[in-house]
């Protein structure tokens, strides 16, 4: 009989071993995966602040455009301002999309690590599976 409960215990210090190490090497890719999506996240980041950066530059550069096409407006009254006008309608708009771009690769939701976050719930849920049906 105490054959049977030192197998039995063996078995079961094993299986704890053997959880252990698993579960150990389990996080280990999990922080791995974590790390490459972040470094992802992080490009992402860059991506949109240069993008919120030339968008700034070029904006401002209407600005100047436009203060260009008052001056004008004031020292000719007809058609230099008028182009002038246009030219900075047309920098500014395009500013305006490229800030518009930059803002959205800066949502919060495009910075999560979505694949991380998933495994890591599928991951849960195994072992939750695994420790019921032992």
């Amino acid at each position: 009989m105490e054959k049977n409960t030192t197998r039995e215990e063996r078995s079961v210090a094993g299986l704890f071993s053997e959880l252990t190490r698993e579960m150990s090497s389990l996080v280990r890719h999990e922080v791995a995966l974590a790390k490459a999506e972040i470094s992802e996240k992080a490009h992402e980041a860059t991506t949109g602040v240069t993008s919120l950066a030339v968008g700034g530059m070029v904006t401002f550069a209407s600005i100047l455009v436009l203060l260009a096409s008052a001056v004008f407006a004031l020292a000719q009254v007809v058609q230099m301002w008028l182009s002038a006008l246009i030219v900075g309608v047309v920098v500014m708009i395009v500013g305006v999309i490229m800030l518009q771009i930059g803002r959205s690769h800066l949502k919060a939701k495009n910075l999560v690590p979505r694949r991380t976050v998933e495994t890591v719930r599928k991951d849960k849920s195994f072992a939750r599976e695994h420790i019921r049906s032992t």
